[in-house]
């Protein structure tokens, strides 16, 4: 089994943003030389996540009222006791997740249709970094 391996930074203009990385994701792949298997795409940070669905921009958009709906914006979480005012980022994390698998099929990212890779940021306008782990034949 081969492994490569690829690190992106980003360094988002809004707090809170979604930033399709399918192109960043198939681009390591495509440096892999790897036909069969699979990569792991995940959020190295715990203010952020990434996910699979639809490029759509009224789903991101719903997306994100939901996620301000179920994680929202609140000066009394515990956690900002600490100093820190983002609470709700890492409740959202929580919610989206920080990694997704995708398969990898005849060198190809094996979707159903519509799927793209995101990433969602939730603490930004700072680097953040994400790992691309491609693993396979």
């Amino acid at each position: 089994m081969k492994f490569h391996t690829e690190y992106l930074t980003v360094n988002t203009n809004k707090q809170r943003e979604y930033l399709n990385i399918t192109k960043d994701v198939e681009n390591a792949l495509q440096k892999s030389g790897i036909k069969e298997g699979m990569i792991l795409v995940s959020a190295m940070h715990i203010t952020a996540g990434v996910y699979v669905n639809d490029a759509e921009s009224g789903l991101i958009q719903d997306i994100d009222k939901w996620l301000e709906k179920l994680a929202p914006f609140n000066p009394d979480y515990n956690h900002h006791w600490t100093g820190e005012t983002n609470g709700d980022a890492h409740l959202k994390s929580m919610l989206v997740h920080h990694e997704v698998i995708v398969p990898v099929t005849k060198g190809k990212l094996d979707f159903g249709p519509w799927q793209q890779v995101y990433y969602a940021e939730f603490d930004g306008q700072r680097p953040k970094r994400i790992i691309i782990k491609v693993m396979g034949e």
